[in-house]
């Protein structure tokens, strides 16, 4: 897992899996955000997977896909309803963690 902090809400992550929730909320995190559409790639474990997993382990998850299309509006109003709503510190994840940077940079002019 290579997390990198954009702020004291946000941090971003390339794919994780549900092994890696128990590190993720050792460090401190309090809830997921995931921007990658499920069967993207074969390899990857599907949202459901690591949801099951994250409600076990009582972090709250949310799932706002960013696919071929990009950034859309109707996905930078759900991560702002989510960033609005969920509890912080969030982690937001996708294959590189460059679409949960940029849903994320979206939000700013709204939220403030």
């Amino acid at each position: 897992m290579d997390i990198r902090e954009i702020n004291d809400e946000y941090a971003v992550s390339g794919q994780i899996a549900a092994g890696d929730l128990d590190e993720i909320k050792a460090l401190g995190y309090k809830s997921l955000v995931c921007n990658r559409p499920d069967f993207e790639s074969p390899d990857q474990p599907r949202f459901e997977d690591i949801a099951a997993r994250a409600k076990e382990l009582g972090l709250e998850m949310v799932h706002i896909p960013v696919g071929p299309m990009g950034v859309t509006a109707d996905a930078v109003t759900a991560m702002v309803d989510a960033l609005d709503t969920l509890p912080k510190p969030m982690l937001g994840y996708c294959r590189s963690g460059a679409r949960s940077t940029a849903i994320y940079q979206q939000t700013l002019h709204i939220r403030g």
